[in-house]
């Protein structure tokens, strides 16, 4: 039976229009959406630090959240943020580590920082019991 009326009827018995729309899908959706840029914005901060990374041919990328930097001073920042103490270095990781075991932090360290400041970097990081570690590169061209 067609209807020529612009208003949408339930199929049910006795009920009437549908005047309400339900917003709980449209506020899942949003909130998903949230969380990936609040996600990656923090990694699109993180690059915004100058650093030439040596080249590798092996290697990929590693999901991780927190990124040391080392640059040549040294100089030293946790994602975006500069610290002036390696002990902050541990407490971040220890924090990370207190909520995630598997946690995995990245070290990108600028190659002219001098080996023995990485090896440092890596030292604490092991004396703060983390199991494993990336250090990242870039990826060198064939030749």
């Amino acid at each position: 039976m067609a209807s020529g009326g612009g208003s949408y009827q339930d199929e049910e018995a006795g009920s009437g229009a549908i005047t309400a729309i339900n917003v709980t899908p449209l506020v899942d959706i949003t909130l998903v959406l949230l969380i990936i840029f609040m996600v990656t914005a923090r990694l699109i901060v993180a690059r915004g630090i100058e650093v030439e990374s040596p080249k590798t041919v092996a290697g990929g990328p590693t999901p991780s959240t927190l990124e040391i930097i080392i640059r040549p001073g040294p100089q030293w920042y946790i994602g975006p943020r500069r610290v002036t103490d390696k002990q902050q270095i541990v407490a971040a990781v220890t924090q990370r580590l207190a909520h995630d075991e598997e946690f995995r932090p990245i070290i990108t360290a600028d190659r002219r920082v001098p080996h023995g400041d990485v090896m440092e970097i890596v030292d604490l990081l092991k004396g703060a019991k983390v199991k494993r570690f990336a250090m990242t590169t870039e990826v060198k061209q064939a030749e």
